[in-house]
Order: structure tokens, then sequence, then C-alpha cells
């Protein structure tokens, strides 16, 4: 006689263990977005602050590369109030003189690829991070790098195509004429 519990037996173990999967990834995905939100307020504040205490200097920039923190010759109190996260990571790192003094700052990553090497610029500074530049002298010419990777390949091949096609054009015209 049946008397409408469940039997242990009559649920599948398969089918047990993809509803436990899916509750810790719900649960995981919830938790991911509002630590996500948290740190983006965060975030939000920091640049705030930033923003406050920025200044424009002019600036010539030596030298630019990536990386890590404790190799940047940057003050050791940078490195002791980095979170033990950010210090395995690389960062850009660009080496200036300002006046008379060779410093090295920390740059924003957009900004990092456009800052010319060799070049006095007006950036925006604030502490020692780089948020910011424009030319110190009238306009500068940024170099772009082609890009790597399948989509640069596709970018380049399409750009010779195009040129290819543009000169059997060119051609077929004075043909013509």
């Amino acid at each position: 006689m049946k008397t409408g519990l469940i039997v242990a037996g009559a649920i599948p173990t398969v089918t047990i263990v993809l509803l436990v999967i899916m509750v810790i990834v719900i649960a995981i995905t919830v938790a991911l977005y509002f630590f996500g939100k948290k740190m983006q307020d965060r975030q939000a504040e920091q640049e705030a602050q930033m923003e406050q205490v920025a200044q424009w200097v002019n600036l010539l920039v030596i030298d630019k590369k990536k990386m890590k923190l404790k190799e940047a010759g940057l003050p050791k109190e940078v490195y002791e109030n980095t979170p033990w996260y950010g210090k395995r990571q690389k960062v850009p790192v660009v080496k200036v003189k300002v006046g008379p003094k060779v410093m090295t700052l920390l740059c924003d990553g957009t900004v990092f690829d456009e800052i010319p090497v060799k070049k006095e610029v007006k950036a925006k500074v604030s502490g020692l991070y780089i948020t910011a530049f424009k030319g110190a002298h009238g306009k500068l010419e940024i170099e772009k790098k082609p890009e790597k990777g399948i989509k640069g390949w596709a970018k380049r091949k399409y750009a010779s195509l195009k040129g290819q096609l543009d000169e059997e054009k060119a051609s077929d015209k004075k043909g013509k004429k």
C-alpha cells in the first residue's frame, strides 16, 4: 500500500546530482553578482578620489614597460599596500622625467599603449598613477600597432585584397580610355 511518501529509490541518482549542481551554480552566480556590484562601487569611489587629487604635469617619457610590481622600482610602500593577488601581476610602468627628476610611475592600461616614448606629453597624474595624457607641444601622432591573432590577420588580409581590387579597377578604367 502506497502512502504518498517518496521512496528513496524513486528519484534517480543522476537527477539528484544534477539538481545539487544546479543549486550550487545558481548560488555561485548570485554571490558573484553581489560581489561584482560591491567591487564596482568601490572602483567608482576610488576613481572619484583620484580625480579630485589629479593634476596636469609636463613629462618627458623615457621608457615604458609591463613588469612585475616588485621589479618596477616603485617605493616599497606601494608593494606592501598591494593585495596579495596583485603582487604577481605585470603592471604598466612608465619611466618619466619631471623637471630635473627621473621617476617611475604606474599607468592606466587604456592609456599605456598610446603614450609615445621619447616625447614630451602633458599627463594627468594622480599620485604615482597616470590616468590621461595629451601632447605638450601640438598634436601627437600615435603609431597604431597591428592587431595580433586571427582578427588582426583577417583585417590585414581584407585590406590587401581590397587594395588589389582597387588597383584592378583603376587599371581597367585606364585601359578603357
